[in-house]
């Protein structure tokens, strides 16, 4: 048994009838005609006038989050409270613009692992400069991106699973990725 809901009828507001010119709208049977268009346009007019609501990750409904999360190409992880599926997809454009950097590459698994987490990024090379001619150049030979996921609780098969995703799309794919992730609880 399906359950009624009750619902208020929306109102035009731009009403077909009041476009109409004066002699059309002195006929009765034409306006009332005229009314079902009315409410039949009005829930696209009611659509139209809170679609900022719909784009825009904060307000839009829990279950539109995964096709905004699609526009910005962000997998959202059903692990993931609604909260962090909102604040990811909401930061996704920053984050593409610094993808690849360890700035970027630590707030994209900080989004991810939630706000208790601590992430720490170390990547071998750089590039530097120096008036000294013979200056030891920064960071190490061997070509890697060090990341440690530090989390209060959790299953640590499981986060290595969902941050290994996570750090595969934000790393640059030319570097091997050490991943390790420490439960602390």
């Amino acid at each position: 048994m399906h359950d009624r809901i009750n619902r208020q009828p929306l109102a035009n507001p731009v009403p077909l009838g009041s476009r109409l010119p004066g002699i059309l709208q002195e006929d009765q049977f034409l306006m009332e005609w005229i009314r079902a268009f009315d409410d039949s346009i009005a829930p696209v007019y009611a659509v139209l006038d809170s679609l900022d609501s719909y784009v825009r990750p904060a307000y839009a409904p829990a279950d539109f989050l995964d096709w905004l999360a699609g526009w910005v190409e962000v997998a959202l992880d059903d692990a993931w409270s609604e909260e962090q599926r909102r604040s990811i997809v909401a930061g996704a454009a920053a984050l593409h613009r610094r993808a690849g950097t360890p700035g970027g590459i630590r707030e994209a698994l900080r989004l991810a692992a939630g706000p208790d987490a601590e992430v720490e990024v170390e990547e071998s090379g750089a590039t530097a400069w120096s008036p000294t001619p013979g200056t030891p150049l920064p960071g190490s030979d061997e070509v890697r991106l060090a990341i440690t996921v530090t989390v209060p609780t959790g299953d640590r098969a499981e986060l290595e699973r969902r941050f290994g995703r996570v750090a595969a799309a934000v790393a640059p794919a030319h570097l091997p990725v050490a991943l390790v992730v420490v439960v602390a609880g």
